[in-house]
């Protein structure tokens, strides 16, 4: 790997974004060479120019710009992509999907090595206890402005909850209640979400018998670790076969 990684960011302006262009200028590995902006102006430019000069494009941006974005690079078999962005509908990641043919790409809901490592414990507590007897819910709390929701963290441990379960989590989810919801079925996985102030990002995850409950939690104290998850990414996927990765990848963590 040549160095330093030049990288492009898309989303410059938002909270990840501005995170990453600090995490860039601290970190001599990297060089940002342009934040990108649908018309350009202003200091951004546009995507195009983006891809031909960046080693890998860092995409904080929306689900709709991620999707696109993905598409271009697809069409010019990269450069790399390392995407941030939530709120996805099914045919955006499907776009993701077939441009990860072309180009290698890196897509998480969440870039903290923290987050990761929660991914795959609820994923083996979610395995050993018994769907029938162990309810389990998904709790979030993030700030007043984000706008997606479940933020895209819950869903990755919805995911992980899943698959430790055997099962799909479209088939098991349960993302509100409201009125006479009824008895909770056995299996059902269940999401709260709390918007409000200034929170960085809080996520947990209860199993809860009978007799007992079992919290896996974590917090969010800094979005600076989110931007070096970011960059780890970054530096992981450069030169990487065609493909859709995630974090548990990049951090050697992938379920078997």
């Amino acid at each position: 790997m040549t160095l330093p990684v030049k990288i492009a960011v898309s989303g410059a302006r938002g909270h990840m974004g501005r995170a990453i262009l600090s995490a860039l200028a601290d970190d001599p590995a990297f060089t940002h060479v342009c934040s990108i902006g649908r018309t350009g102006g202003d200091g951004l430019v546009d995507r195009s120019v983006a891809i031909e000069t960046a080693d890998v494009i860092l995409d904080f941006s929306t689900a709709s710009a991620a999707a696109e974005l993905a598409e271009l690079c697809a069409e010019r078999n990269g450069p790399a992509l390392v995407i941030g962005a939530t709120g996805f509908e099914a045919d955006e990641l499907e776009r993701i999907n077939r441009a990860a043919s072309k180009v290698a790409i890196v897509r998480s809901g969440n870039f903290s090595i923290g987050v990761n490592m929660l991914v795959g414990l609820v994923a083996q507590v979610a395995g050993t206890l018994p769907a029938e007897t162990w309810d389990i819910e998904i709790l979030e709390a993030h700030h007043r402005r984000k706008v997606d929701a479940p933020s895209g963290t819950a869903l990755m441990l919805g995911e992980a909850a899943a698959d430790g379960r055997g099962v799909a989590l479209s088939s098991v989810e349960r993302r509100s209640r409201d009125g006479m919801t009824g008895e909770r079925p056995a299996g059902e996985i269940g999401f709260s979400v709390i918007r409000g102030g200034g929170i960085v990002g809080e996520h947990s995850v209860m199993f809860a018998a009978g007799e007992e409950v079992l919290t896996l939690s974590h917090s969010a104290l800094d979005r600076g670790m989110f931007a070096r998850g970011a960059l780890a990414a970054a530096r992981w996927v450069m030169g990487r076969a065609p493909g859709e990765y995630d974090m548990q990848d990049v951090l050697g963590l992938t379920r078997k």
